[in-house]
C-alpha cells in the first residue's frame, strides 16, 4: 500500500496532472471515478495503472478486475494519498493513469468543428462532450489552444475523447486537410458576434466546418483567412457574446437540425 504522497509513482501521477509537458512525454493522461475508467474501458481504453483506496465499492472492485485482466498495474493508496492527487473535491478512490489513444480522422470529411485559440479547459471539455452528442466526425484544434488531455478538459468532457477524434494541427496541416488539393472542400464557417449571416439562414447541409474563436480575444487573423463565411446568433437580449461552449452548440446543433429535416 502507498502511504505517502512522496511515493515516485503518485509523483509521476501529479506531474502527468499538472503538466502538459510531461502528459506528452509519456503519452498517458489521468482520469477519476468509475464512471469515466468504465467509459474508457468500454472504449477500448485500458489503464496502464489503477490506483484505488481500501473502501472501493464492489462495483469499482470488478473494475479493477477487469482492468488487470487487460495488463493494468493495481496500487492500493491510503485516502490521504488519494486525496493529494485528486483533481476533485470530493475523491471516489480510484483513479487511473491510461495511454492517450488518438482515433483516426474519418476519410471523407463533412461536418468538422475547428476551435481557434481556445484557452479555457472548461470551456473545451464542455465543447467536446457536446460535439460528441452532435455527431461531429473530428475537432480539430489551432496552435494555442488548452491541451486536451488536461484534467479539467476529461472531467468536463465526459468521456468525449473516447469516442471523438481530436486532433491538435498547425495552420498548414489544418487548411489542406478541409481544402484538400484536388478534393472536396468544405465549407467554413467562422462565429462572429455580430457580422456576417444569421445561423439558421445557412445552408449547413453541404460540407461544412464550424471555427469557433476565443472568448477573450475572438478569432485570429488566420482564421479569418481561412474561413469562407462569417455567421453570428442574433442576440435580441442585447449582450455582447455567448460563452464560446453556448455558441458552439447551438452552431452544431443548427447543423444536426437541418440535416434531418
Amino acid at each position: 500500500m502507498i502511504t505517502s504522497a512522496r511515493n515516485p509513482r503518485i509523483q509521476a501521477v501529479r506531474k502527468l496532472l499538472e503538466q502538459a509537458s510531461a502528459r506528452r512525454e509519456a503519452g498517458a493522461f489521468v482520469i477519476e471515478g468509475l464512471r469515466l475508467i468504465e467509459e474508457a474501458c468500454q472504449a477500448g481504453w485500458y489503464p496502464r495503472e489503477l490506483f484505488y483506496t481500501e473502501d472501493l465499492s464492489q462495483r469499482g472492485r470488478e473494475l479493477l478486475a477487469i482492468c488487470q485482466g487487460a495488463g493494468a498495474v493495481l496500487e492500493m493508496a491510503t485516502p490521504q494519498v488519494m486525496k493529494s492527487v485528486s483533481d476533485t473535491q470530493t475523491p471516489q478512490g480510484l483513479l487511473a493513469v491510461v495511454p492517450q489513444k488518438p482515433l483516426l480522422l474519418p476519410e471523407r470529411l463533412d461536418f468538422v468543428l475547428i476551435l481557434d485559440a481556445l484557452r479555457d479547459p472548461g470551456n473545451m471539455g464542455t465543447i467536446l462532450r457536446t460535439a460528441a452528442a452532435a455527431g461531429v466526425q473530428a475537432v480539430l484544434l489551432t496552435p494555442g489552444c488548452a491541451d486536451p488531455f488536461a484534467p479539467k478538459v476529461v472531467r468536463a468532457a465526459m468521456g468525449a475523447h473516447f469516442r471523438l477524434p481530436v486532433a491538435a494541427m498547425d495552420w498548414e496541416q489544418l487548411g489542406r486537410l478541409v481544402k484538400p488539393p484536388g478534393g472536396v472542400a468544405l465549407s467554413v464557417y467562422l462565429a462572429d458576434v455580430q457580422r456576417g449571416v444569421a445561423y439558421h439562414r445557412v445552408n449547413f447541409c453541404q460540407p461544412v466546418a464550424l471555427l469557433i474563436g476565443s472568448e477573450a480575444e475572438g478569432a485570429g487573423e488566420q482564421a479569418r483567412r481561412l474561413a469562407d463565411e462569417l455567421v453570428h446568433i442574433p442576440m435580441p437580449g442585447g449582450f455582447e457574446s455567448l460563452n464560446a461552449g453556448v455558441a458552439a452548440a447551438i452552431l452544431m446543433f443548427e447543423v444536426v437540425r437541418q440535416r434531418s429535416l
